[in-house]
């Protein structure tokens, strides 16, 4: 059994920076990097491209990027890397990381590729309610576009004893991916509930990646912290007892102290003492958090529950298009011409008889946050945009949108500023819908390939 094992974030969603990945695998003195790539539709919106377009391979678009900038510093210095970038296709992402081995000149790797949350064409059998309105999941079948059960750490373990030096997944809970490498290391029984409590609230610490070392907390004047553009990424010094220290590397940007483990620690957590994770339920209520040096926090006393019997379910739908562009105003009377504008334009919209079934006109810079709140003696600003959505079932209707605004740039308000539209204006919407699955009835597969 390990003393106590150092493992970073590699990444906290689709879209994050690569260099704090490198910065870590680097100077970070690791023994796991994992990547964490994944938000609710992420899943439903890889089935949508898989559809329009045959050649998207299903798994993270920046896996390439991402593997090829840490993969020679894990293999020379033996990190292991533990990754849900499989998204759809999880052997397809192993099978590209094998590759991507090779031509790095790197052999003998084994890579795991963990199979067995999509469940689409099962859900509507195993599932009875939806839980964000109480109908019955067979009300979706007509829209269903994906669903994915949320599957625990156990597989990852089981490939890391089986001689895995790079696990690659598709929808594991978020803190599932920095609990194996806790459970495998430290050999934890998957019913500890204490032991598998703790190593998932600190999952839950270093999934959102910056988020615990200054990122998304910096408010100029009230919460400071140095070099937000230089943030480091979490590492954990994980303890056999299932407490760690908090810290990042060397050099970079940023802050780990008792505020910042405290704001990740609550978010996204609706009941402190009952968080529901597929391996346990995580009692935060009794956690201890001290400042124990210069960028380290001291975690310990996180507790857990029994785990549920039942896993969530997000189920991916189609629920029509969206339909958007701005314009622009600016100098004295800019909010003037905004409110005519928008009186136009609803007026247009009746007369090319857009079917919608919800339209917003908003004034950034005024109302678009706060919308009816917006105190009525807000300040009036020097310049706006006039942003114009609608949603609709079709593709033509949301096109409408586009259309009219196009229209406001000779026929509309005196100093109208318009973009030249070069991206598309509609979008397909993907409606997330929740259930719960028997957790017997999601059965995970392992698969190994070598480069």
């Amino acid at each position: 059994m390990a003393k106590t094992i150092r493992i970073g974030s590699g990444s906290a969603w689709w879209g994050d920076r690569v260099e704090p990945a490198i910065i870590n695998a680097e100077r970070g003195n690791l023994d796991y990097l994992c990547f964490e790539t994944m938000a609710e539709a992420t899943v439903s919106a890889a089935q949508v491209r898989s559809r329009r377009d045959p050649s998207f391979p299903g798994y993270d678009t920046y896996l390439d990027d991402r593997m090829r900038a840490v993969l020679p510093i894990c293999m020379r210095q033996g990190i292991r890397i533990v990754s849900n970038q499989g998204w759809i296709n999880p052997k397809g992402a192993a099978q590209r990381i094998v590759e991507l081995l090779r031509e790095a000149g790197v052999t003998g790797v084994k890579v795991a590729a963990v199979t067995g949350s999509l469940i689409t064409d099962r859900v509507l059998d195993l599932t009875d309610t939806i839980l964000e309105n109480g109908a019955s999941t067979k009300s979706l079948a007509s829209s269903l576009i994906s669903a994915e059960a949320y599957m625990g750490a156990e597989p990852i373990v089981e490939a890391l004893r089986n001689g895995a030096q790079i696990v690659v997944t598709g929808r594991v809970a978020d803190p599932s991916i920095f609990l194996a490498p806790m459970m495998y290391e430290f050999g934890w029984d998957p019913s500890d509930h204490d032991r598998i409590g703790a190593g998932s609230g600190l999952g839950h610490l270093l999934e959102c990646g910056a988020q615990v070392t200054g990122g998304y907390f910096s408010d100029p004047g009230f919460k400071d912290v140095d070099e937000p553009w230089n943030f480091g990424f979490p590492i954990a010094e994980v303890s056999p007892d299932g407490s760690a220290i908090l810290t990042k590397a060397p050099g970079t940007g940023g802050a780990v102290n008792l505020l910042t483990v405290k704001e990740q620690c609550l978010y996204e957590v609706h009941d402190p003492a009952n968080y529901i994770t597929p391996d346990v339920v995580v009692d935060f209520s009794s956690v201890k958090i001290e400042e124990v040096g210069p960028d380290r926090v001291r975690v310990s006393n996180l507790r857990g529950k029994p785990r549920t019997p039942t896993l969530k379910v997000s189920i991916g739908c189609t629920e029509g298009y969206i339909g958007e562009d701005m314009f622009f105003y600016a100098g004295p009377g800019a909010l003037r011409r905004a409110r005519l504008a928008k009186k136009i334009l609803e007026e247009r919209f009746k007369i090319v008889k857009l079917d919608a079934e919800d339209i917003r006109i908003d004034f950034l810079g005024l109302n678009a946050i706060h919308g009816d709140a917006t105190p009525a003696d807000a300040p009036e600003p020097y310049e706006i945009a006039v942003r114009v959505a609608a949603r609709t079932k079709t593709r033509e209707e949301a096109m409408k949108v586009g259309r009219e605004v196009d229209g406001m740039a000779v026929s509309g308000v005196g100093h109208t500023g318009k973009r030249v539209p070069h991206q598309d204006r509609t979008r397909e919407v993907i409606g997330v819908w929740s259930s719960l699955v028997p957790r017997e009835h999601v059965d995970a597969a392992v698969t190994y390939y070598e480069s």
